[in-house]
């Protein structure tokens, strides 16, 4: 004998509800691809582009051998208590590699003279001796390889890592703080940024 079919999800077994619901779901969100206009691409780049940035250098050390040292833009503070920072880090990278929870990494300040050194960090890390690519490091109270000539610099202990996209979004815990050169002024105003690269060096959008 067939079942008579249900007028409502409350009507339906048990059995077929999760069906129902999953139906019902795709049919939501068909409706509302139709109802909204497939993006602008370069609307979504230009509005993008507009977040302003930073410039730092990330180091990570596996402890076997392995230290990498990567420019990296995508930053902020999450936290003040704890103090949290979270960076964007490119999923197939050799830092993110070596990044898992409980790990730590350095994140060395750049200053407004240091644009050799975020171009430096663009490339595959070269280790010989005390120098990074060139620039001379040392290991702070954490391990992490921290840049001798930065302004400043934070170690930090990995709580989670979102992995969603193309970059993993890694939060860690500042322990640890260092300031090789004082600003004068505001201290955001003494950083490398973005737009000090030039007009067509971008990362976002």
């Amino acid at each position: 004998m067939s079942e008579t079919a249900p007028k409502s999800i409350a009507d339906a077994p048990n059995r077929i509800r999760p069906y129902i619901l999953s139906a019902l779901r795709l049919e939501g969100a068909a409706a509302l691809l139709e109802h909204f206009p497939r993006m602008d691409a370069d609307a979504k780049k230009i509005a993008l582009r507009m977040i302003p940035y930073g410039i730092y250098v990330l180091t990570t050390d596996d402890g076997k051998g392995g230290i990498s040292a990567a420019t990296v833009n995508w930053v902020t503070q999450a936290s003040f208590g704890p103090p949290l920072v979270a960076i964007g880090v490119k999923a197939d990278s050799h830092g993110r590699a070596h990044l898992s929870k409980g790990a730590h990494f350095g994140l060395s300040m750049l200053g407004k003279d240091q644009k050799d050194v975020a171009f430096t960090f663009f490339k595959p890390t070269v280790v010989e001796g005390n120098k990074l690519s060139g620039q001379p490091y040392h290991k702070g109270t954490a391990g992490t390889p921290i840049l001798d000539n930065a302004i400043a610099a934070v170690e930090c202990k990995v709580t989670s890592i979102v992995e969603d996209g193309d970059h993993h979004v890694v939060v860690g815990e500042v322990i640890e703080a260092y300031v090789m050169k004082a600003p004068a002024g505001r201290p955001d105003a003494a950083i490398l940024e973005l737009t000090d690269l030039g007009d067509n060096v971008f990362y976002g959008g």
